[in-house]
């Protein structure tokens, strides 16, 4: 960062009422949104510095409020649970905003709950993509998905209707959804390659209409998108006692006096299972720095030191405590973060 991009900032600051701009503003993710308002809390009653405001709204939607430009009328930090893409990182430069750094923090999965009374399920990602994708394969060809029951799913699984309550499409716990379960359950059942089959062009636009197909999802009401936060996908399952859910780790964990959790392909989710890689449905957890406002607003520098410290972000720390599986490469972001990297351009 320039010493003139520092001086451009401050200056646009300086115009304006300090008492605008004495905390540091958070937004994002809604899994993310826990394990910031924490340290957000530990940050106010141990430094001399207000408490950031930390508010969710879904990881694309803080990555585009990071974007929108320089000054003390945007955010500082955009919490994901999505790695943020070169779109947003596009948006973002021709806002102005040229330097952005990315702080990979922890680990948590996503997992199927369900209230405590349900029954017992055994699936995996072709249960899951039969249950819910537009179009599966009956007998060698793709047809337009009429099952109804889990037990048409699989007649291993229980004779129960198919009600599921998934993350919205802003969330970036879909993108993972879409990836680990939908995707990945698509090809075990041959879909995805009947969809490429059907498709006209080179193998590259065979492979995007095949996916397209697959992260299509049927619209008769057996999946439903939540917008909200987990504690809305709570509220759903609550009102309909045979929905299953899907939540972040954490959230079920603090919530198991009320829920059951699954296993996912013979896996069952947890810290260890996580922290092991074995668990399939689990993903890196971000959040993006504003490189131009650090040390314009007050105590952005160490805020971000201070998430990232063994004592807060370690695996004895108090993130640990709400289901966060650290990092093993944690001294390497603590070290990135010292320097203050900005992200180099990604792959298209």
């Amino acid at each position: 960062m320039s010493d003139k991009t520092i001086l451009t900032v401050a200056m646009m600051l300086a115009a304006l009422p300090v008492a605008a701009r004495e905390n540091i503003q958070i937004s994002g993710s809604s899994t993310v949104l826990p394990y910031a308002t924490i340290v957000a809390e530990l940050f106010g009653e141990n430094f001399e510095f207000r408490t950031p405001v930390v508010e969710g709204g879904g990881s694309g939607a803080g990555r585009k409020k990071l974007c929108e430009g320089l000054g003390e009328g945007t955010i500082d930090i955009a919490n994901s649970s999505s790695r943020i893409k070169q779109s947003d990182l596009d948006l973002c430069a021709s806002n102005g905003v040229t330097g952005v750094m990315e702080v990979r923090f922890g680990y948590d999965g996503i997992v199927f709950a369900a209230l405590r009374e349900q029954p017992d399920f055994v699936f995996g990602a072709a249960e899951w993509y039969r249950a819910l994708g537009a179009q599966i394969v009956e007998d060698g060809k793709l047809v337009p998905n009429r099952l109804r029951d889990w037990s048409e799913v699989d007649p291993s699984l229980p004779s129960q209707e198919i009600a599921a309550y998934i993350p919205g499409t802003k969330h970036g716990t879909r993108e993972v959804f879409d990836h680990n379960v939908l995707l990945a359950g698509c090809k075990a059942t041959g879909a995805f390659d009947l969809f490429a089959d059907a498709a006209e062009g080179d193998e590259a636009a065979k492979e995007e209409a095949a996916e397209s197909g697959c992260l299509t999802l049927r619209t008769d009401g057996v999946a439903v998108d939540i917008d909200g936060d987990y504690t809305e996908t709570l509220a759903r399952v609550q009102a309909n006692p045979i929905g299953i859910g899907v939540f972040g780790l954490s959230f079920y964990q603090s919530n198991a006096d009320r829920l059951r959790v699954y296993d996912f392909d013979g896996v069952t989710p947890s810290v260890e299972s996580i922290a092991s890689g074995t668990y399939p449905v689990s993903r890196p957890l971000y959040f993006y720095v504003k490189l131009a406002h650090l040390g314009v607003i007050p105590g952005l520098r160490e805020y971000i030191a201070f998430f990232l410290s063994d004592e807060v972000a370690g695996p004895d720390g108090p993130l640990a405590d709400y289901g966060l599986v650290s990092d093993p490469l944690l001294h390497e972001t603590q070290a990135m973060i010292a320097a203050e990297q900005p992200m180099e351009p990604l792959s298209q």
